[in-house]
């Protein structure tokens, strides 16, 4: 059962997230206290809850960011880490809100500190994060501008609201930024990718610019010149959300229940690859691992 503060959730879906096959492979451990059990995001109806848990019902339709164990029927959430699915979101499709959502508003807002007129690159901009990402900041007047690897993905990234989609495999992003931007460069930069991208941000960036890495997905280790930086005035970056306070999660789920819920249903949507059933979460690991699908992938309890 729940302790204080914390809420007990029957599963409906649980969310996919590259921390799940990094732990499956042992090399993303869960932090000190932990669930063992794969799973960061869940949505599904409140069963019970622990004492001093105000808003909240059992019975309400709620996703929720998790240190783990989502891969299950039920899970306990911190009740600061809980949100409302908002009206117009398919209760299942809510389970790819909360971790895209705590990443990108943390990241680009809290440590980017992206502001009203500024412009965004969003790498790996069909993925989880980079669909919502680009959906977020799209609906709140920023121009954004996503790398992608097809021209399917391409397409559905300007479905999203970017304002220009850059295939990767075909065009220089740092060449297309600059021009796109009058020679500028972006202001703010999300990268989950790093390896060459590291000198290729710094380069795409413009003065005062912020580059924000959420992942090294091509390696930690690069060459670096970090000339521009200096010239540039840059600010480089790099966070993680799970071992995060529970008050740390607990401010960025209140900034996101001002600042971005009212738009999910209607300006903003979770993007949903495909749905697994609970028992095939192999297959589930074995398609992202491809890295060929667009938006997140689901397992549902149903």
């Amino acid at each position: 059962m729940p302790q204080a503060g914390e809420v007990l959730i029957q599963v409906s879906a649980a969310g996919l997230n590259n921390a799940d096959l990094l732990q499956a492979r042992g090399a993303y451990p869960p932090p000190p206290g932990a669930s063992q059990i794969l799973g960061l995001e869940v949505s599904g109806v409140i069963a019970a809850l622990g004492e001093d848990v105000n808003g909240f019902a059992v019975g309400d339709p709620v996703c929720a960011l998790l240190s783990g164990g989502g891969y299950a029927q039920f899970a306990i959430a911190d009740a600061g880490s809980v949100l409302p699915v908002p009206r117009g979101v398919d209760l299942v499709d809510a389970a790819g809100l909360p971790e895209a959502a705590f990443t990108a508003w943390t990241n680009i807002i809290d440590t980017a500190h992206l502001a009203p007129g500024e412009t965004l690159l969003v790498h790996g901009g069909t993925s989880g994060i980079g669909s919502l990402a680009t959906q977020i900041f799209a609906a709140r007047g920023h121009r954004v501008f996503t790398t992608v690897g097809s021209e399917e993905k391409r397409e559905a990234a300007r479905t999203f609201g970017a304002a220009r989609s850059i295939n990767y495999r075909s065009e220089d992003f740092v060449a297309v930024v600059k021009a796109e931007t009058g020679g500028k460069g972006v202001d703010v930069i999300l990268d989950m990718v790093g390896g060459d991208y590291i000198q290729r941000n710094i380069e795409a960036a413009a003065i005062w610019g912020r580059i924000v890495n959420i992942a090294y997905q091509q390696g930690f280790k690069a060459e670096v010149n970090f000339a521009p930086v200096l010239t540039k005035r840059l600010t480089l970056g790099a966070t993680t959300l799970r071992s995060r306070t529970p008050a740390e999660k607990q401010a960025i789920r209140d900034a996101l229940l001002k600042e971005v819920w009212p738009l999910v249903g209607t300006r903003i949507r979770p993007v949903v690859a495909q749905t697994f059933p609970l028992a095939e979460a192999q297959k589930a690991h074995e398609l992202m691992a491809k890295t060929g699908h667009i938006g997140k992938i689901l397992l549902s309890t149903a």
